[in-house]
């Protein structure tokens, strides 16, 4: 059959838009992963083929998208567009790529977004639209047909506008974010048609809009956070009419500014959300004293939080800060708080004693001296608490900090590594309840029997000790590294550690006493159990090895190709030898190298398909399914067509695909007998210019007619007319 010929003649014309694809984008060759991300491309480089399943081409110059761009990059997993200069896309550009999961138009000059662009992304998974010059999302939903989306990114500088029905179609979210920081108009109910969302990230400077936005997602979201928002005082409801129950869980305020009054409102007013059992606010400004509307909040009955979390909290004048007297009703039901980095330095000892329930304290990164602590930590105060961290502080005392912690009755664990102790006394006092205990990067160069007996975890790390001798019967976890120690600590002292950390010491010998159990010299081992990191590595290299050699090999004699081309041998020669007269789409398949495209395309084409009556062309640029296998496309191009015409030049025989034709020769893939082939001899080609390997082309044209170009005008009129009687035979 003609039909392995035809698609050696296909593979070469694809040759060239593969080589513009190495010269544009060398990573691309021969790897499913092609990064063309910083090149400078002003368009998005052609030949791309089904191989490919991420492309990168974040941070170049693409101003437009066009629709034939992506047609053959059907197996795309990942786009990357983000950080363009794109402002148009066509509206089927993406109609190909049904598998793509990950799309990013991030940072580009889209000033609108198009339906249509999504339509056949069904398998979308993560979209990123932020940073564009879009102002709303037009008057439907851009998603409706996203079913599989779970990730959404928009917005920008200049978006003002959310309608109701911009999320048609999207039911559940992992995550949302919205970049509205001039978002001044929205439609109540517009986020409500998305049932579920675990995670929403929103910027906003509109306190009316947040009010709005919160009671749509009452029912929806699990963790709001809220950034860059500047709240003012507000007296509505958030629930308004709301029905029970809510789904909101966590609060997070990132980037904000609150004022005095509108912080006694808020806390007021979240009270409504009875779902909500989390508060976090993350790099916030304060700008107040502590003046709050205690009554007011109060009034509102008992918080449901009990998790409150404040980082890198700003408070201009956190010198004149208040005592926070009143606010002793609502603090009793929270079980973990955590403030650190905020400068904290005290809290009052009647304020500390009503954190009644109260599990988890963290106070890391602030500046809690010894002679406050006792205030902080008085008698009677944190009554629950288990878990104590006070790290990187500015205690200087440890028999102070242990005197102060032995009012908290039940802790079991306390971090108070990263102050500068440097002394350590011999006695010391400590909470009897006491497991765990991290004095790490304390300044100590020695332990006494300050350190408690019923211990279970030591962190001594990145200290500058040269030995270690206690005696803690319950250890069972000891740190000890980065330290001066120059022999193990010995085993009888601590007899129930299952684990210890000795590395970056300075060891050099270890003692009888450190080790237990058969000597030596008794013990026999197997290769396997005495060098099984040397046994396991070398079965790793050797098994690299192998690996390496076959792919190495099969890359050099192109193994993978010649599997898929006889398995697409077979299944032809499975296949009748001519389809159905029904099945006929064309009057000829054109087969011709890309070299001579400007011909086939520009003159024989347009001479054939505007003949009366027109002859119908299946050319490979035009007519092939996009994501289908190039091999596969051939052999049904070449089914469903009356005839097969090739194009044959110089440009053909010297192809590189043509190395391959001698490993097929076996294949009888020239049939003398077969009048479906035409043969069109493009210019003059010399014996001796074809290949040894091309045998069989050689014989072809010797005992078969072909059609010879010619250049002379008069004679083309009758090359034209044996080409269209050929085709009609």
């Amino acid at each position: 059959t003609w039909r392995v010929w035809a698609i050696y003649m296909v593979l070469a014309a694809n040759l060239s838009e593969e080589q513009g694809l190495k010269q544009a984008c060398p990573s691309c060759e021969a790897t499913q992963l092609c990064n063309c991300s910083s090149m400078g491309l002003d368009f998005i480089p052609p030949g791309l083929t089904g191989k490919i399943t991420l492309l990168n081409l974040a941070r170049n110059r693409i101003k437009h998208i066009r629709s034939q761009d992506l047609q053959q990059a059907a197996n795309l997993r990942a786009l990357l567009l983000q950080s363009n200069e794109i402002s148009a896309i066509d509206k089927d550009s993406f109609c190909s790529l049904g598998k793509l999961e990950l799309l990013n138009l991030a940072n580009n000059s889209l000033a609108h977004l198009s339906p249509e662009w999504f339509g056949h992304l069904f398998s979308l998974q993560h979209l990123h639209l932020q940073g564009n010059s879009y102002r709303d999302l037009g008057e439907s939903s851009p998603f409706s047909s996203l079913r599989n989306l779970s990730s959404l990114h928009l917005g920008n500088p200049w978006f003002s506008t959310i309608r109701q029905g911009n999320f048609e179609g999207i039911e559940f979210l992992d995550q949302l974010w919205i970049d509205g920081g001039r978002l001044t108009q929205y439609e109540p109910g517009s986020l409500k048609l998305i049932k579920k969302i675990n995670h929403m990230i929103i910027n906003l400077r509109n306190s009316n809009v947040f009010l709005a936005i919160i009671r749509d997602l009452l029912h929806s979201v699990t963790w709001l956070e809220v950034r860059e928002i500047k709240l003012e005082i507000e007296k509505k409801s958030l629930v308004q009419n709301s029905t029970l129950p809510f789904r909101i869980r966590k609060l997070t305020f990132k980037d904000a500014s609150f004022t005095d009054q509108y912080i006694s409102r808020i806390l007021a007013l979240l009270k409504e959300i009875t779902s909500l059992q989390e508060l976090e606010a993350i790099d916030c400004v304060l700008e107040g004293k502590g003046e709050w509307d205690t009554e007011e909040i109060a009034r509102r009955g008992q918080s449901f939080v009990e998790t409150i979390s404040i980082i890198n909290i700003m408070i201009p004048n956190f010198h004149l800060f208040f005592d926070l007297y009143g606010i002793e009703s609502q603090i009793n039901k929270l079980k973990r708080l955590t403030i650190t980095s905020s400068k904290v330095f005290m809290v009052p000892c009647y304020l500390a004693k009503h954190f009644s329930s109260l599990l988890y304290l963290d106070f890391h990164d602030n500046l809690l001296v010894n002679n406050r602590l006792n205030e902080t930590i008085c008698k009677d105060a944190w009554p629950s608490l288990q878990t104590l961290n006070l790290s990187l502080n500015s205690l200087k005392s440890l028999k102070q900090t242990a005197n102060s912690v032995t009012h908290v009755t039940k802790l079991i664990n306390l971090d108070i590594s990263q102050n500068n102790f440097g002394e350590i006394p011999d006695v010391c006092e400590w909470p009897k309840t006491l497991k765990y205990l991290n004095l790490s990067s304390t300044q100590i160069s020695k332990l006494t029997t300050c350190i408690p007996p019923t211990l279970e975890v030591l962190d001594v790390s990145a200290n500058s000790l040269r030995e270690f001798g206690l005696h803690l019967p319950f250890l069972k976890e000891l740190y000890l590294a980065k330290n001066q120690l120059k022999t193990l600590p010995g085993a009888a002292p601590i007899p129930n550690v299952v684990a210890m950390s000795v590395r970056r010491n300075k060891l050099n010998s270890f003692s009888r006493e450190e080790f237990e159990g058969a000597q030596v010299g008794a013990v026999h081992l197997s290769l396997m159990e005495c060098h099984r990191s040397l046994v396991v590595s070398s079965i790793c290299v050797l098994v690299f090895l192998v690996i390496l050699v076959l792919v190495a090999v099969g890359y050099k004699y192109h193994a993978i190709w010649y599997l898929r081309m006889t398995w697409a041998w077979l299944q032809a020669k499975r296949k009748p030898k001519r389809a159905p007269p029904k099945d006929i789409c064309y009057d000829a398949f054109v087969s011709y190298s890309e070299n001579d495209s400007d011909w086939v395309e520009n003159i024989m084409v347009r001479e054939l398909e505007q003949a009366c009556p027109p002859f119908r062309l299946c050319l490979h640029k035009r007519d092939f399914v996009p994501g289908k296998w190039i091999v596969d496309n051939i052999i049904d191009s070449i089914e469903k067509s009356h005839k097969t015409l090739f194009v044959l030049s110089k440009h053909f025989v010297q192809s590189e695909w043509c190395k391959y034709e001698l490993d097929f020769s076996h294949f009888r893939l020239f049939d003398e007998n077969n009048d479906a082939a035409i043969l069109i001899l493009l210019e003059p080609i010399q014996s001796k210019a074809i290949p040894k390997r091309f045998c069989q082309l050689r014989k072809i044209m010797n005992t078969k007619t072909y059609l010879e170009w010619p250049h002379d005008e008069e004679q083309q009129e009758m090359f034209w007319e044996n080409l269209k009687g050929a085709l009609k035979s």
